[in-house]
């Protein structure tokens, strides 16, 4: 018989819920952190373990955010509430991540290797498949709005300038800057990443849409096409 430690069994300063109140949320750690999200655990569970074998299964949080409803409800001892709990947690994070960042103004090539390496490196380089985002600016090069447009394969993303475009459109950027990543940790542009960076220039042309610099994101490193002469 398997004996599980519940708990309202541990030692008080090593309860998630306590130790957050005594010492303040930065001290626990992400563990701790999913089993409040969680609240409670199952009859064989509890909620520390529940969290664990979350993060061992999806390797980290990083990973966990991008786990869909569907997929976190099949999740052993989870159920609609949980994995409810879960997706509400991490898109208030985004949101938070979202409201800051439009603070954030992009005037210079400067800026934008400051915001690649504040946001966008951290944000992009453990992805496991391809990632098209844009970076929609207003006129002043404030950050409006960033959207993941497209996700492909494992070494592909197909992206439309019209998926590019449409939140241009509708937010009235002056500007973009693209931005995908390479799951195999290598940012050189490919034939196809310059072919279509060419394309999406054009149709922004025709649209008056400046497109500011495309960024490919690597394992711990970046290409910028501005950099590199391509743009």
């Amino acid at each position: 018989m398997q004996y599980t430690t519940l708990i309202k069994d541990m030692p008080e300063d090593m309860r998630p819920r306590e130790k957050l109140l005594a010492k303040g949320e930065t001290s626990l750690n992400e563990h701790e952190l999913l089993a409040i999200i969680l609240g409670q655990g199952t009859r064989d569970t509890s909620a520390l373990e529940l969290a664990n074998q979350l993060l061992s299964t999806y390797k980290g949080l990083r990973h966990l955010q991008e786990a869909s409803l569907e997929e976190l409800i099949q999740a052993k001892g989870i159920g609609p509430a949980k994995a409810a709990s879960i997706k509400a947690a991490v898109e208030i994070g985004r949101r938070v991540a979202i409201d800051s960042e439009t603070r954030f103004l992009i005037k210079c090539p400067e800026d934008v290797k400051k915001y690649v390496k504040q946001v966008l490196l951290k944000e992009m380089r453990d992805y496991d498949r391809e990632h098209f985002l844009v970076l929609y600016l207003d006129r002043k090069g404030g950050v409006i709005a960033k959207e993941n447009v497209s996700v492909g394969g494992l070494h592909s993303s197909i992206v439309h300038p019209r998926e590019v475009f449409k939140t241009a459109v509708k937010r009235s950027a002056a500007s973009i800057i693209l931005a995908h990543n390479h799951p195999s940790g290598d940012p050189a542009p490919s034939r196809e990443d310059v072919d279509i960076t060419r394309r999406l220039i054009d149709a922004g042309s025709i649209m008056g849409i400046e497109i500011i610099d495309h960024v490919i994101i690597g394992e711990s490193t970046y290409c910028s096409f501005k950099e590199k002469g391509l743009i």
